[in-house]
């Protein structure tokens, strides 16, 4: 686990009340607006087949957020690939090394517990650092031996439920070759990232050893996307394409050399940090982003009072400045300086 992720006692602040006091008041709030949201469906006279879709969707997602709880504060990795490749393939061995690498370094390995490239990074991590999130198809697709029969692995009729888990449970995501579905993921992943709609994190693409299967897909991103200005430069920013396990592994660690996570808190964005940035870092941070923000500049601060209910996140440092909320290529720039020039002032 990363060792940074640790527990604190409270955030100094006389006028915030206590954690669990505005966890509990909270999230009875938002129950209540679920329950009120299910008898409207009644009033709306929704048809069977809605109420059954949300009825299906909410069951899972409430399971599947109750198998996760209990590793809320542990890193997690995504991979993603082919169920298709024998486990002598040498993507399958790369998906092997991946999976056996970050589990070394604390991070639990999620995949969609099928075979193939599923099986082979369940098999790099081990059975108590594997969750499977199943997918429950006309043709049955067994969950792969590691996996099978384990606390942490769910059966999810949805594929909408089981790809919003892949991303908001993910602390990374690891891409080896696949088909439709592994592309499917990928788009997804790159969407919500480039969108601001998830948090960001490592997106990497994993070739086998001299492989091309990514790179002829970077091709297209480069030479179909890019040159048609249907995605911006610094998009490009937001993944990495590589046919070495260790670039990989550097890929996703590297990323939380520093940075340690974001929030925002009303109109600003707060980037908490494992360590104080220097002030000439801080200096050149102002001069090389002045274009994502909207407003104002750069500083540095503690825990604000909003962040009451992360109070384990308490001691952390902060960059706050008010974000553009669209560069979201320039953002990973940032973070990847942040990461990369790190010095204590």
């Amino acid at each position: 686990m990363d060792s940074s992720i640790t527990s604190f006692n409270h955030i100094i602040d006389p006028d915030v009340p206590p954690e669990g006091e505005i966890k509990q008041s909270s999230i009875q709030e938002l129950i209540t607006q679920i329950k009120e949201t299910a008898d409207k469906l009644a009033r709306d006279g929704a048809n069977r087949g809605d109420v059954k879709l949300l009825t299906t969707a909410l069951k899972e997602l409430r399971y599947s957020f109750k198998v996760f709880a209990p590793f809320r504060r542990q890193r997690k990795v995504t991979i993603f690939g082919s169920a298709r490749l024998p486990l002598d393939h040498p993507a399958c061995k790369q998906a092997v090394d991946f999976g056996k690498r970050l589990a070394r370094a604390g991070y639990l390995v999620i995949t969609g517990a099928a075979q193939g490239i599923m099986e082979a990074g369940h098999i790099g991590a081990g059975r108590a650092n594997s969750i499977g999130v199943n997918i429950l198809l006309p043709f049955e697709q067994e969950a792969n031996p590691v996996i099978a029969g384990d606390a942490k692995l769910m059966h999810l009729k949805y594929f909408f439920t089981r790809k919003l888990l892949f991303v908001k449970e993910s602390d990374a995501i690891a891409l080896f070759p696949g088909g439709f579905g592994t592309q499917d993921e990928c788009f997804e992943a790159l969407t919500l990232v480039q969108t601001g709609k998830s948090h960001i994190f490592p997106i990497v693409m994993v070739d086998e050893p001299g492989g091309d299967y990514w790179h002829r897909w970077l091709d297209y991103i480069r030479d179909v996307m890019l040159k048609r200005a249907l995605i911006s430069p610094e998009d490009l920013a937001l993944f990495k394409v590589t046919d070495s396990v260790d670039e990989a592994v550097r890929e996703v660690l590297d990323f939380y050399r520093v940075f340690h996570s974001m929030r925002y808190v009303k109109r600003d964005l707060v980037l908490r940090l494992q360590q104080p940035l220097s002030e000439p870092l801080m200096e050149r941070i102002r001069q090389e982003f002045a274009d994502i923000v909207r407003g104002g500049t750069f500083e540095q601060t503690g825990a604000l009072p909003a962040e009451a209910m992360d109070a384990h996140l308490a001691l952390l440092p902060r960059l706050r400045f008010r974000f553009d909320r669209k560069s979201m290529g320039r953002l990973r720039m940032l973070i990847d300086l942040i990461n990369r020039e790190r010095t204590l002032p």
